[in-house]
């Protein structure tokens, strides 16, 4: 079973970096495409970035040029790079995944990203 597996949230000031990390449970479980979501309180979910397995992003205008999503392939891992964060950054963010072990789409549990002073 394919598990998704977020890492590197946490408490951050205004104008701080955090780096998320996004694996998969199984070498099998090769990454294809990511999404990374972001939901806050009372909020709707909603899209903060998207790489291809080619290597293509895309990004919320909210978070164009304070965010970066990259790939490293080799460890079947997928980073966002938040910087400049803000407080209205704060939300829990999902890594939502394409694999072609089952040709499906799966998502994490959520990391907690908390931006105050």
């Amino acid at each position: 079973q394919v598990q998704v597996v977020e890492s590197g949230g946490g408490l951050v000031q205004p104008g701080g970096s955090l780096r998320l990390s996004c694996a998969t449970s199984g070498s099998s479980f090769n990454i294809n495409a990511v999404n990374w979501y972001r939901q806050a309180p009372g909020q709707q979910r909603e899209l903060v970035a998207a790489i291809t397995n080619g290597g293509s992003t895309n990004y919320a205008d909210s978070v164009k040029g304070r965010f970066t999503i990259s790939r490293d392939n080799a460890k079947n891992t997928v980073y966002l790079q938040m910087n400049i964060l803000q407080p209205e950054d704060t939300a829990v963010y999902y890594c939502y995944i394409y694999t072609t072990y089952d040709w499906a789409w799966h998502w994490g549990q959520g990391t907690q990203v908390t931006v105050s002073s």
